[in-house]
């Protein structure tokens, strides 16, 4: 009798801890469909609608895309998805691409709107030509972690700024799954909330002077976080400050 509960406690702690595991370790895909899009390089384009410019056309090598339902009126900006075509398995690779999203864009009934490169490396080598002729493809396609070896997250100024009356910024190398869900600038002794300009632009008329405290709202799976960063006094359009943020 003893032995038998003894069992039953081991099983039910070998069940315990390995379910997470086995659960945690499948992959979950999503149906849809992609097409893409041209540009003279192959790669992104540095007018997309989250507002990365040059960064979203070289990103990820130009694995880059447009999204539609994935957007997210901008949180969706930066996130990163495995694609994988499903229409023709002898054309179609199993693991598929990983792109960066920087763009909106809506299709023939499609969630992805892929850069040429991104495309074709959902193809078997020799074969891209035969995947660009169906145009839309079937595609199945799951979230995963943005990987920025050597990269924290970096604060860049909006090239729209203008010291000291106007300051945008967007946020660059933001990995991990997380979502960038709104910026607060300390002004007059409180946080004081940014407006989402566009895409993943934060802005704010008449900043504060000095030196810029910043903190981000934060969503991964492990919940809200709130990390800080600061931009120097004279801060410059165009200019991506480093910080000591790592999303995870």
């Amino acid at each position: 009798m003893e032995f038998s509960l003894k069992l039953q406690y081991y099983c039910l702690v070998c069940v315990m801890v390995l379910l997470p595991a086995l659960c945690y370790s499948k992959d979950y895909f999503v149906k849809s469909r992609a097409t893409y899009y041209g540009s003279s390089d192959g790669l992104g384009t540095t007018s997309g609608a989250c507002g990365f410019g040059e960064y979203g056309r070289n990103i990820s090598s130009g694995n880059v895309a447009g999204v539609y339902r994935l957007y997210k009126n901008g949180v969706g900006c930066g996130a990163c998805y495995q694609v994988r075509c499903t229409t023709n398995p002898q054309i179609c690779t199993k693991k598929g691409v990983n792109v960066v999203v920087t763009d909106y864009g809506q299709g023939d009934n499609t969630d992805f709107i892929l850069s040429h490169h991104a495309y074709e490396a959902m193809a078997r080598p020799g074969t891209a030509d035969r995947l660009f002729a169906y145009g839309v493809v079937g595609v199945e396609y799951q979230r995963v972690p943005c990987q920025y070896v050597g990269h924290k997250i970096q604060v860049k100024v909006h090239e729209y700024s203008r010291n000291p009356d106007y300051l945008a910024i967007i946020m660059l190398y933001q990995a991990g799954k997380s979502d960038i869900l709104s910026v607060d600038i300390w002004q007059q002794g409180k946080w004081v909330e940014m407006r989402r300009s566009f895409g993943a632009v934060f802005d704010m008329p008449n900043p504060p002077l000095g030196a810029i405290s910043l903190r981000f709202k934060v969503h991964d799976n492990a919940g809200i976080k709130w990390p800080k960063a600061v931009i120097p006094r004279n801060w410059k359009a165009g200019v991506a400050y480093d910080t000591d943020i790592q999303l995870q």
